[in-house]
């Protein structure tokens, strides 16, 4: 999922030389890049703990301001973890009219943040303990908690229960998006993988696996490094949505792994808008 074997492009790329990403509250703003209209927007922000078979989550939930129902997004961060420009993320993701979950994966072993300060993907000592967290992240692990996240939206009184939900990973999280929508097929509509890593291995367990468990819909959008590196996995991919017939738009992007998240040096503004829009154009055909 996101070491160097199998999440292309993440850490092993040497095109990421000297990535870093300053976690700091105060200049969330201009970190994230955002539109104005989203930090602006009439969004209910509140920090919250999901009970889940393991423990609780530390988790942040938002939606629209005032009185109202909205449809459920299960929203994982990339492997850096819950931080601020998620928060924006969110923030700008509940502006569209949605009650949007994101949550602190690593929350067996340590709270949100993760990380703190600059992060360097090229510095062992770095990134080794950030593995190690990974690792703990089993298949069993990840359906536990996909269950746990979705049956806590559906509790809020600002989810509208009646409409389906969406999931969505980036990087490492792409394939806890698949698990979601095979955990769930009961409540999940809508899916979007960007920059996912391990989307397809040789393994028995690899997350492409999944599509026919699920009933929803699909965008998974690849990084073109990612692509190079396993140009194979977008037609396997698309195959494997024919065959379990499920709606899925499948694209190789001409932007680098990891460049939806602003804030980084990968970050690609056009090519992160587009991916945005796809974004919205899927939940608002399939959960409404």
């Amino acid at each position: 999922m996101c070491d160097s074997d199998n999440h292309q492009g993440y850490i092993a790329d040497t095109s990421f030389t000297r990535r870093s990403v300053v976690l700091t509250i105060s200049s969330v703003a201009a970190i994230a890049g955002l539109p104005t209209a989203a930090l602006a927007a009439n969004v209910t922000e509140t920090d919250v703990m999901v009970p889940t078979p393991d423990g609780s989550a530390d988790a942040v939930l938002f939606h629209p301001a005032g009185k109202g129902t909205w449809p459920a997004v299960l929203m994982w961060p990339d492997i850096l973890g819950l931080r601020p420009v998620f928060r924006e993320m969110g923030r700008r993701l509940a502006a569209e009219g949605y009650v949007v979950l994101v949550p602190n994966p690593f929350y067996r072993t340590k709270r949100a943040p993760i990380v703190t300060g600059e992060f360097d993907f090229n510095d062992p000592k770095q990134v080794q303990p950030l593995l190690a967290l990974k690792a703990t992240l089993t298949d069993a692990a990840i359906d536990k908690d996909v269950a746990a996240f979705i049956t806590f939206l559906d509790k809020q009184k600002q989810t509208n229960r009646r409409k389906g939900a969406g999931v969505q990973g980036y990087c490492f999280s792409g394939p806890f998006a698949f698990h979601a929508a095979a955990v769930r097929s009961d409540r999940i509509r809508a899916v979007g993988s960007f920059h996912g890593g391990g989307l397809v291995t040789k393994d028995a367990n690899s997350p492409h696996l999944l599509i026919p468990k699920t009933k929803a819909s699909f965008v998974v959008a690849i990084a073109r490094n990612d692509d190079q590196k396993q140009p194979e996995a977008k037609t396997i991919l698309k195959a494997a949505f024919a065959a379990a017939k499920r709606p899925a738009v499948v694209e190789v992007y001409p932007a680098d792994h990891g460049w939806c998240v602003p804030g980084s040096q990968v970050y690609d503004h056009a090519s992160a808008e587009r991916a945005w829009a796809e974004l919205l154009r899927l939940y608002r055909a399939n959960l409404a």
